[in-house]
């Protein structure tokens, strides 16, 4: 774990994007093309902006989710949308995006992404609840053992959460660390404190701890007051 510790939220935002930037356009100079995977929620919208507007390359990336909620693309709460609306504006309008969730009929007919369509991100931007989860790997969570097993085939992964709203797909696990990077971006005294708390070792009660505790993928994490 790579600690990055910034003095207010805008400069923990402004390093962010320009790491995340430069990642992306060593990957597009590589091999042509590059892959990124956001959280949703309120948090990224700062850096979402900003980096709508960097020059990358943009038409040469795909961004897909983290995660998202099971509800209708145009919905509040989806991620998906937030994603439209904040990010996939200005310069990085060119971008193709891959939502997890491209239409909810009913309860009984969710279509969601297809295995088919995972890429694993050169950068995966993650958030952390002060409950511990990360992505939709929520602790108590009926499926929270699937999706923290490194050896589960399938990248997608349906969720119940037994404390938030809506059923969640989530990248599994075993997907997050087919990452050529993962960033943990959070703020504030209470999620640093969750933080060290897992970094005690892995605890299925906090899912973030199983990112901390492995060496297959840089994590670094970005942190502000």
């Amino acid at each position: 774990m790579n600690w990055l510790e910034f003095p207010d939220a805008a400069q923990q935002t402004d390093a962010l994007a320009n790491s995340v930037a430069a990642r992306l356009a060593a990957a597009i100079e590589s091999r042509g093309s590059a892959a990124l995977a956001v959280s949703g929620g309120k948090s990224p919208i700062p850096l979402f902006k900003l980096l709508s507007e960097m020059a990358i390359d943009w038409a040469r990336v795909t961004v897909s989710l983290v995660d998202e909620r099971f509800v209708a693309p145009d919905h509040a709460d989806s991620n998906g949308a937030l994603v439209r609306q904040h990010l996939l504006q200005g310069r990085a309008a060119t971008a193709r995006f891959l939502p997890l969730v491209r239409a909810v009929a009913n309860i009984d007919a969710e279509v969601a992404a297809d295995n088919r369509d995972f890429i694993a991100p050169d950068v995966a931007i993650l958030g952390m609840g002060e409950d511990g989860h990360t992505a939709s790997l929520f602790p108590g969570a009926p499926e929270l053992a699937t999706g923290l097993d490194p050896a589960n085939p399938s990248p997608f992964l349906a969720v119940t959460p037994q404390t938030a709203p809506h059923r969640r797909v989530s990248l599994s696990y075993a997907a997050l660390l087919q990452a050529g990077c993962l960033i943990l971006s959070i703020q504030g005294a209470k999620k640093r404190e969750v933080l060290e708390a897992a970094a005690a070792g892995p605890d299925d009660a906090l899912p973030i701890s199983h990112f901390l505790a492995q060496d297959k993928v840089p994590l670094d994490v970005y942190w502000s007051a």
